[in-house]
């Protein structure tokens, strides 16, 4: 299967959300710490904190040592902290809201595939008013399914794959943030763009296999948009 390339037409474009259309960092470590404090466990540095933005919680927490059988426990404890208010401790990335605009007024088609619970993410995406610019409005957005601990996010892509009537062809492109991203789409043959202002260590996206990595919205239009005739607001 051909993947995309720069300089190659998009039709769909799949973003990821934390650290990609939003910086959500600050609300996510702060209910994490509430939730590793509650049931006495060890609270990492905020590097470490920092580095749970993106993947699937599973994977941030048995990666620090935490016992899989414990697992459940804080990611429920962390869950109620966040949804009461936390979540919205967020903002979105200079530039991006122009991009999806951008985007969807050339047809290209676009949703959010996230490792967020899918119920959360709506929630984070109506907040900012970015549902016009999606497939379906917030039908557009695919997350996590809450009664599987192992979903994974080539899970959500296929998901979205078989929601939006799409083959992962060359002119699909995953935009994302963390190597996770770009493992699970490079599961269903789709290239990544990976963007610098996200959560990833330096070199992450280069050493997952990105297709390209971005430093400012501009730079993802050019790729996406390369018609575009002015840099974005």
């Amino acid at each position: 299967m051909t993947r995309w390339s720069p300089g190659t037409r998009v039709s769909l474009v799949l973003f990821d959300l934390d650290g990609t259309l939003s910086d959500s960092a600050p609300g996510i470590t702060s209910s994490m710490r509430t939730a590793l404090t509650h049931h006495g466990l060890e609270v990492p540095s905020d590097d470490v904190l920092n580095s749970f933005v993106g993947p699937p919680f599973r994977v941030s927490l048995e990666g620090i040592g935490l016992p899989p059988e414990r697992v459940d426990e804080v990611v429920t404890t962390y869950r109620t902290d966040y949804e009461a208010g936390r979540l919205f401790d967020n903002e979105l990335y200079p530039g991006i809201r122009d991009v999806l605009a951008g985007l969807a007024d050339a047809g290209t088609t676009v949703a959010v595939a996230t490792s967020k619970p899918q119920a959360t993410a709506r929630r984070i995406v109506e907040h900012f008013g970015l549902a016009p610019h999606l497939a379906g409005g917030l039908e557009g957005v695919f997350g996590a399914d809450v009664t599987n601990p192992r979903d994974t996010k080539a899970d959500v892509i296929a998901r979205a794959l078989a929601h939006l009537q799409h083959e992962p062809d060359a002119d699909v492109v995953m935009v994302g943030d963390r190597l996770h991203d770009v493992e699970g789409a490079a599961k269903h043959g789709i290239a990544t763009i990976g963007v610098s202002w996200g959560y990833a260590a330096p070199d992450e996206l280069r050493d997952a296999g990105a297709a390209a990595v971005v430093d400012s919205a501009d730079d993802l239009a050019a790729l996406l948009l390369p018609g575009a005739s002015r840099p974005l607001d």
